[in-house]
């Protein structure tokens, strides 16, 4: 599936019918970390999920494809650098910056609107911890 460049989120999540109106719930989590904002209108992709049955040993196995597909893992490494905007604050008051379709990196000692280099200290599979290394701004 192509993601595009406007992507904010992709989560998973049942429809439900309430009041006899289907239903899709925004996890809090994508509220919390501003990607999603109330009142707001997005457009909205469903994807039908694979139907999922295990094996004898309790491994899953989709119809659709029998394989799970690799997981392509974050798309930063631990040590680079990279140059990113700060778009929000995150509770504790480090910055936001995205990299990449819905992939966070905080960055504590910034302010909304820095564009600073970074370094990633950590990098897990949704998002990354990075150290400015350069708080001169980069063009772009």
């Amino acid at each position: 599936m192509d993601e595009s460049e406007d992507l904010l989120t992709m989560f998973s999540a049942a429809v439900e019918i309430r009041d006899g109106t289907p239903v899709v719930d925004v996890p809090a989590r994508e509220l919390e970390l501003g990607g999603v904002d109330v009142g707001e209108n997005y457009r909205v992709a469903v994807i039908r999920q694979p139907h999922v049955e295990t094996d004898s040993e309790g491994r899953e196995r989709t119809h659709r494809d029998q394989q799970k597909p690799p997981s392509t893992g974050p798309p930063v490494e631990e040590g680079e650098r990279r140059e990113v905007e700060v778009e929000d604050l995150g509770e504790q008051g480090d910055g936001i910056a995205r990299v990449g379709p819905g992939y966070i990196v905080f960055v504590p000692g910034t302010a909304i609107g820095d564009r600073v280099t970074v370094e990633i200290s950590e990098a897990r599979e949704n998002f990354a911890f990075a150290e400015v290394v350069d708080e001169e701004p980069f063009a772009g």
